[in-house]
């Protein structure tokens, strides 16, 4: 299997009022996160590629203009926890970038080096998912 993978870095704030009083991520805070976008496959593409890297770049151009310096209740459905974001970039991914069907997409958010969130599944059919 071939995988590849390009990392992204955008800073942005968010408030998990769901949480319980006291619970420290209740309060308003940020982060730097950081976004791995991964991408494998048993076969290479006829140019020898998994996926160009240029077309994972379109993914750090959306997050730029959807998520930096943004405060994250406001720009995400539901409490914007890095297992949402991951899912929402997932969903992003699968329904613009241009993927072969069957690689494997996995979307892993860092908020801390120590702590992150993943989420992956075979690609399958453009168009589905989180396009927020």
């Amino acid at each position: 299997m071939y995988e590849i993978a390009k990392r992204f870095i955008f800073s942005a704030s968010h408030q998990l009022d769901q949480l319980p009083e006291g619970h420290k991520c209740r309060r308003l805070h940020g982060h730097n996160y950081t976004v791995v976008i991964r991408v494998a496959a048993g076969e290479l593409d006829e140019y020898g590629f998994v996926v160009d890297f240029a077309e994972l770049d379109r993914v750090g151009a959306w997050m730029r203009a959807r998520f930096d310096h943004q405060h994250l209740n406001d720009v995400m459905d539901g409490p914007p926890t890095s297992e949402r974001l991951a899912a929402a970039v997932f969903g992003w991914c699968a329904a613009h970038l241009q993927l072969r069907p069957g690689v494997d997409l996995q979307v892993r958010v860092a908020e801390t080096d120590s702590t992150w969130a993943e989420y992956r599944a075979a690609y399958v059919v453009p168009g589905e998912g989180d396009t927020r």
